[in-house]
């Protein structure tokens, strides 16, 4: 009969007070202390101090090639009154390593001492005692300490410890941990293909193993267990009896009706705690199971890696007796307002560069499920629980998620999604892999304002005006007075309604978006395709009262097709590439120009000028073109220069431009 019981959080922690808690409880815990072969001892920490076994070096040795002398035998050699020293009784040849032969005590250089015969040199400077001379002892001494306790090895470490006799060393066991992911929804990922609805791929457990042996521990990932009581009952006694020194569930630690992780651990351990105030990561759970650490990470990917990164990381560190890692950070402006609840530690993604000498972070996406906002992440903003938001061009502190190096190569992309910027960063890969393209999904206007606020290098836009029919060109001079830019052309596209295959609704136009049985996705507010639409309805003399779904959001042409092609929505508006991708129908509307809108204090910099070859390349517009729906014919060209308050016409890309 299952025991368990469902529970809500009734004493949920700050982030402080749980690291607190947890360090108390587990802080001191360290694993076994093992002696292995010094050669194979990097990246390890030593559990006792190490001392030298011998001298470095262990005889006296020449430091150089030449001749090994007793240096009171050359005094008063000079230019004018040189020595002669018989080779093999007062002087003997050594090359630089030899042991210096008995009797001398410095060596004259070769390029000091002259042949006269084969058993004579003279030389013209007297040398002085331990002249080119290693010592014994002059590097390490036999017994002093060499490496100190709770030292993780390098390279140089290794190599001194072998000079000095050490041939193996005690070091703390690697941690080892048992990571078993729970659900019953949950398929194999080489069965990803076979996934039915409902099912989701299983991949928390191969993240959590990554960063374990990112942290220097062992990962023993387990096979998935169902939302079975007992079943993880069994898995859990397996855990704690098994040579494991650290117990990971992952998913089943929030509070619904298949999270019986609180249960398991109450049953068989001690709860420490249950739920901590951070989001991502809140449904957290600590606890021990006899003397073993164990944790509950919640099942959203994100919280997953951001509850591991505040409790299983350190514990990894304490365990080989280290202390909490430093994570480097960096000051920049916030590049937009963001709000945060009150009463959480928020941990917000962000994408990092340096635009016009600033360095700009601009958050991604929030949810906790989306793993592409860590993949795409250049640094992790953290907020603070008793801030209510942080205002757009604050200086903020953000831990870096990649090299500081790496932020001087950063392009910073904000603007409209195209499936034309994919191609465009694998491009600019190619050409210099320093290279690394950071885009931000706002919409044409938001990317309009980003590029007058200085924080982006540029902007993708296909606004269209109604009263003239051309894009771009109206909101660049309504938007970017006092701002001179370029208007650089990137391709034309076809827009239009996306359905599912074979058209099931018989979906036509704009008309048909009003009917009781069709539910539209629609992009968001300030997006070109946002505008295309209300302009294509305004042009039917219709207003968007009536069309259900017209407030339903999303921000990439690539999420409005999967929600076609998943059947939520009928139909939407987004590119012909998008539905080609995933094989859905499409519905032409009209042909756009989607350009890059370049500040003019970003036009000289090196990043850009190879944006600029790149979009002109033969190879670029190839592989736009089999995206299917782009004519690239202009990619590159520069269709206006605004001064900040008039158009100057151009139509060549150059250096000289």
């Amino acid at each position: 009969m299952a025991r368990f019981k469902r529970t809500i959080y009734l004493h949920m922690k700050t982030l402080e007070e749980a690291r607190a808690v947890w360090k108390e409880a587990v802080g001191e815990c360290r694993t076994a202390v093992e002696r292995i072969p010094t050669d194979e001892a990097l990246g390890r920490v030593t559990a006792e101090p190490v001392t030298a076994r011998l001298s470095v070096p262990h005889y006296h040795g020449a430091a150089m090639d030449g001749f090994a002398v007793k240096a009171s035998d050359t005094f008063g050699a000079s230019d004018v009154r040189p020595l002669r020293l018989e080779v093999g009784r007062r002087a003997f040849p050594v090359d630089t390593g030899d042991p210096m032969p008995e009797g001398t005590d410095a060596v004259v250089m070769i390029e000091h001492a002259e042949k006269v015969d084969d058993s004579t040199i003279e030389i013209r400077q007297a040398a002085f005692p331990w002249q080119h001379v290693r010592k014994v002892g002059e590097d390490i001494v036999a017994g002093e300490l060499l490496l100190p306790q709770q030292h993780r090895l390098r390279p140089a470490d290794l190599g001194a410890m072998l000079a000095a006799g050490v041939p193996d060393v005690p070091v703390y066991s690697l941690p080892r941990v048992w990571i078993q992911p729970t659900g019953t929804e949950l398929v194999p990922a080489r069965e990803a293909a076979r996934a039915q609805p409902g099912q989701i791929v299983e991949f928390n457990g191969t993240v959590i193993a990554s960063l374990v042996r990112e942290n220097g521990g062992v990962p023993m990932l387990q096979d998935v267990v169902p939302d079975d009581y007992e079943s993880l009952l069994d898995a859990v006694r397996r855990a704690a009896a098994c040579p494991a020194h650290v117990i990971v569930l992952n998913a089943g630690s929030s509070a619904g009706s298949e999270d019986y992780t609180v249960s398991l651990l109450k049953e068989l351990g001690t709860l420490l705690v249950h739920g901590v105030a951070m989001m991502p990561g809140k449904p957290v759970l600590l606890g021990l199971i006899g003397s073993k650490p164990f944790i509950g990470l919640p099942g959203y990917p994100v919280s997953a890696i951001m509850a591991f990164e505040q409790f299983v990381r350190p514990l990894l560190h304490w365990m080989q007796g280290l202390p909490d890692p430093a994570d480097p950070t960096v000051e920049a402006v916030l590049g937009r307002k963001m709000p945060s609840k009150l009463g959480l530690e928020e941990f917000v993604r962000v994408i990092l560069g340096r635009v016009q000498g600033r360095l700009v972070a601009m958050p991604l996406q929030r949810g906790a499920g989306v793993i592409t906002s860590l993949t795409r992440a250049d640094a992790l903003l953290r907020i603070p629980q008793d801030v209510e938001g942080i205002n757009e061009g604050e200086p903020v502190r953000v831990r870096l998620l990649r090299s500081e190096d790496a932020l001087e190569h950063t392009l910073i992309m904000i603007g409209s999604h195209d499936n034309t910027v994919d191609v465009l960063a694998s491009e600019l890969k190619s050409r210099d892999a320093r290279l690394h393209l950071s885009s931000s999904n706002v919409g044409s206007l938001g990317g309009l304002l980003a590029v007058r606020r200085g924080q982006a290098h540029f902007a993708g836009s296909h606004l269209l005006d109604p009263e003239t029919g051309q894009y771009n060109r109206r909101y660049v001079e309504r938007y970017l007075k006092g701002t001179p830019v370029r208007l650089v052309r990137l391709t034309r596209r076809r827009q239009g309604f996306l359905v599912a295959p074979g058209n099931p609704k018989k979906i036509r136009g704009i008309e048909d978006l009003f009917r009781d049985d069709v539910r539209f996705v629609n992009r968001q507010a300030g997006s070109g395709t946002r505008i295309l639409l209300d302009y294509e309805l305004e042009r039917a003399g219709r207003t968007p009262d009536g069309i259900i779904g017209y407030d339903w959001e999303e921000y990439t042409h690539m999420a409005v097709a999967v929600n076609v092609l998943s059947g939520t929505a009928d139909c939407g508006m987004a590119i012909y590439a998008a539905a080609k991708a995933l094989g859905l129908d499409f519905i032409p509307v009209c042909e756009e120009c989607y350009d890059l809108i370049i500040p003019e204090a970003c036009w000289d910099d090196p990043k850009i000028r190879l944006l600029l070859e790149v979009i002109r390349s033969d190879r670029f517009r190839q592989r736009v073109e089999a995206l299917g729906g782009y004519d690239p014919s202009e990619s590159g060209t520069v269709a206006g220069v605004w001064d900040g308050t008039t158009w100057r016409e151009s139509r060549v890309v150059s250096r000289e431009s």
